[in-house]
Order: C-alpha cells, then structure tokens, then sequence
C-alpha cells in the first residue's frame, strides 16, 4: 500500500477514537454533575449548603454543637486577629477580668519552691477576716493537697476562687506552728485595682502607673489624682506601659480629663460604621496639669487611643517604644448559652487621621520579636515608618501612620547594668527566692511596716549584697568583681523592691524603689 494513503488511514483512525473518546468523557461528565447545585459567587450559600449536605448525608450522626464550637473559633480567625469567639468559661474570665473586681478569698500568693506563699492579704477581704497572714504557706485546699506535688498555679487559683457566699476550707503552715491551720473561708467580691500606684516622684510630679481600663478605672484615677494635687503635683507622669487596654468609655472619660473643649478625642469608622467623632466637653480636673506619658510595645487599644489624643492635640509628651498597634472595634455579641463573639465593625483613628492599627498577615503574631531581631527596641533609626503616612498635629509636627504610636522621646531598653550573672540570676528567679526568704525570716516586722521610712530603715539594717551573693553562689551562680560591678545596683533595688511587696504596702513599697532605676522615667523627669 502507498505509504502515503496508510499514513492517511492511520490519520483518519486516531480522529475516529479520539471522538469517541471525548463522547464517553462528555456522557460521563453529565452523570457525575447531576448533582450539581449553581450557587452565588457573592455570598454565604455554599457554606450553608455544605452543613446541610453534611447534616442530611454524613455516614455517622454529628454532633452540631461540638462541630459548631471547633468550627467558629477558625472562621473569626481568619477575618483579624481581634475577631474572636469566646466560650462561655473564657468569655465570663474575659468579662471578669475588667469588671474591677472578683469573687475569691482576697490574698496574692507566688510559688517559688512548689508551695502557694501569700505575699498579700488584701485588706477588709475574707481572708483578712479569717485570719490569714502574709507568709502563711497554703498545703491543701478543701480535700485537694496542692503543696509539694507539681500543682499548676492556675490550678491553685481556680481551687481558691468561686462564687461570692461560698465556702472553701484552707490549711496553712504557719511559722512557729507545728501543725497545719485550718480556716473556713466565705468567698466575697474582691476589688482589682487597675491603678496599680500612685506617688509623688518629687515635690511637684506626681506618677500614676495604670493596668488597664477596667470599669472602676476612671474612679480610680480620679481619686489618685486628686491625692496627689493635695501633696503639691503641677505635673503628671502617666504610665501606660504594658497596659493592654480594656473599655474604650474609660479611656475617652480620662482623655477628657486633660483636654480642652472642642479637642477630637478619637473617631470611628467602618464599612457599615459611618465616622463617629468623640470630642471633649472642656470639663476636665486636669487640665492645667503638664502630662508626660510612658508607653511601649506593651501599650494597646485604648492605651493607643489615650497616648494618640494627648499626641494630636499636642497635650502631652510621650515617652518610651513604639505601641502594640491594636486600633480594631470590637463589638461584642452575647449569646444565650453564655458564649459571645467580639467581632471587628470599625477602626479608631487619632485625631490627626492616623490609624492606630498595624497591618495584619500571617507574621501578626511576631511582630514584637521582628522588632526586637531588626533593631528597633534599641535604636529609634530602626523604627520603620512611612512618608505615604505621614501626618501633623495640632501645633504642626509630623507624625507617622502605619500601626501603633511612636513617642516623642524615644528611650531604649536598658542593658547598660545587664551581666551574665544579672542574666543567671533572671532566669532562676533568683531574686525573688531570695527576697522569699528575708521575709520568711522577718514576717513580725514585716507586717509592722507602714510606710516607706520605715522600711527603708528595716532594708538598711540587712546584709543584702552579702547574703545574696551567698546565696546565689550556693545555687550554683557566682558573681565576678567586675560583674556585681556592673549589676550590683540594679539587683540590690530588685531586692530591696520585692522584699518592700512583703509588707502592707505592697505595690505602694514596690514600685517607688523598683522605679528609681527604671531610664524611662528617668528620660521624663530629665524633660522638666
């Protein structure tokens, strides 16, 4: 045969299989689409007709509530990072933890060697009435013996806390006392401060350190602040740092306090959220009063919102590191299982149009430690900011967008004192076991203790530099001479601090001898 002809026939041949081919696959790509079902591009029906199919066709029964509870939690994930849903524990523990106070026994204990040791009984609360005392170490509560054996100190405080009327029994080893204690205990409400301190720095300023914003918290600083104008304050450092945020309705109330009226607060602003503006009424007690504020990557939300209105207005000067960012609205939903969502409707922006708000991506949650590895804790040229975002305030200087609020000042983190030996000591706690056991050793004088001349007089009369280095060196961690050199200082302050957090006065004794050290304050009394 003609190899042309053949080489036509075998032409022809494939054609005829590959038709037939292509009518087998169409006829079977029209049995299996039978099921089809043409849905919006647009909305929410694939979703919807996925549980359904799920409901109506899956192998084995299902369980709609567990798969509703694994289920929400990872559709909010992925909107934001602050779009949550909270199951009823962690939403009523959410609540709670703003509400400005707890139901509970009243105490603050740590655990430095596997035993619960109250540090704090919180005065006019239950355990104060019951009897407990500062150093009492806690070995079992109700049947559960929860010293000696591991127990997770989260443990130890749901053991503790419970609805306000209940009873708990505690048993303490107290020093002198041959066997255990026990106490019959009836839980109460237990204020939580969110003013953590208030003192006079000098003769004229004043410092208030603030947690969060709790429900209590524009009280709270109302009366601190009121006390310190009676001991002569003309000018106030407001210490924000770490402070995470909490009601946006307290933190407008305190911006309020210090601007003048007219003043934009903070606006609002979303898809379905039209531009709300929030301006101050001129009202405020504290509007004559010079404000510094300390701020750093800690500071979020409505601790933005504060340092960004004192910031635009040109009401204040900001010190420390560049914030967290967090300039979403939540709006919470409740639902009657006592479950809720906390779902974003809008952002805050400060009054020069800035939003507070970092860009979110899948790194969100390594932001801090990308600003710690590029620089940017210790030199404020690593701070990487945008011309595109760029602002004024109302005195006219420029201010950068982009996410967070950068100071005016910036000021460092400080490893000026830092040693390998400081470093050692951190890790171990070392200091505060240490400062565990001058208390142990002096609880009846301890517990005399008043006010701060009086324990600076107590903290004198100790061998601190001695007896620590001894007691370091047993645990296996030796100081050179040019190490304590270079840290003793600071370690001595520590001690002196957290043995002061032992007494009565508690955070009144600890932070005005911790911060004597701290270079942000020090930066803000340097600018007076």
């Amino acid at each position: 045969m003609d190899p042309k002809i053949q080489n036509r026939l075998i032409t022809i041949g494939w054609c005829v299989v590959l038709a037939l081919l292509l009518v087998i696959v169409g006829r079977m790509w029209q049995r299996d689409r039978r099921n089809e079902v043409r849905i919006p591009a647009s909305d929410w029906s694939k979703l919807m007709l996925v549980l359904q199919s799920v409901d109506r066709d899956y192998v084995d029964p299902i369980d709609q509530c567990a798969v509703t509870e694994k289920i929400l939690p990872d559709i909010l994930s992925k909107l934001d990072p602050h779009s949550v849903y909270l199951p009823p524990v962690e939403l009523e523990a959410a609540e709670q933890d703003l509400q400005g106070g707890f139901d509970g026994i009243g105490i603050q204990f740590n655990v430095p060697n596997d035993t619960a040791v109250v540090t704090h009984v919180i005065a006019g609360g239950p355990s104060e009435k019951a009897g407990l005392l500062s150093g009492d170490r806690i070995v079992k509560v109700d049947d559960r013996v929860i010293a000696g054996n591991s127990t997770p100190q989260d443990t130890m405080v749901r053991l503790m806390k419970g609805q306000r009327g209940t009873k708990v029994r505690i048993y303490v080893q107290r020093e002198g006392v041959r066997e255990p204690i026990q106490f019959n205990i009836t839980r109460g409400m237990i204020p939580v401060n969110s003013v953590d301190v208030a003192y006079m720095v000098d003769d004229t300023t004043g410092f208030i350190k603030l947690s969060k914003f709790a429900r209590s918290t524009y009280l709270e600083f109302l009366k601190a602040a009121l006390s310190l104008r009676e001991k002569g304050m003309k000018r106030l450092i407001f210490d924000l740092r770490d402070n995470t945020g909490g009601y946006l309705d307290q933190a407008l109330m305190l911006c309020n306090e210090f601007l003048e009226k007219g003043d934009l607060i903070v606006y609002m602003e979303g898809r379905n959220r039209p531009r709300n503006d929030v301006f101050a009424d001129g009202k405020g007690s504290c509007r004559d009063i010079e404000l510094a504020v300390l701020i750093n990557e800690g500071s979020a939300s409505s601790s933005e919102i504060f340092a960004g209105a004192m910031q635009d207005n040109d009401r204040a000067t900001l010190y420390g590191l560049r914030s967290f960012g967090k300039g979403l609205v939540q709006e919470p939903v409740f639902f009657s299982d006592g479950s809720g969502i906390r779902l974003t409707v809008a952002r805050y922006h400060t009054p020069s149009g800035r939003c507070i708000q970092k860009p979110y991506g899948d790194d969100y949650g390594y932001d801090i430690y990308e600003r710690y590895l590029h620089g940017e804790m210790m030199s404020v040229d690593s701070i990487r900011v945008n011309d595109s975002l760029k602002f004024t305030t109302r005195g006219g200087r420029t201010v950068y967008g982009g996410g967070g609020i950068i100071p005016d000042v910036f000021v460092p983190i400080d490893t000026t004192h830092y040693t390998e030996y400081l470093g050692q000591c951190n890790r171990k706690s070392l200091q505060v076991k240490f400062a565990n056991q001058v208390a142990d050793r002096n609880r009846s004088r301890l517990r005399e203790i008043r006010d701060l001349p009086s324990l600076y007089r107590f903290l004198d009369g100790q061998n601190l530099k001695s007896d620590f280095i001894a007691f370091t060196t047993a645990e296996g961690v030796k100081p050179t001479e040019e190490e304590w050199a270079v840290s003793g200082e600071t370690i001595l302050v520590q001690l002196r601090a957290l043995i002061g957090r032992n007494t009565p006065l508690n955070d009144d004794a600890f932070y005005p001898i911790y911060l004597t050290i701290d270079n942000v304050l020090e930066a803000a009394m340097k600018d007076r």
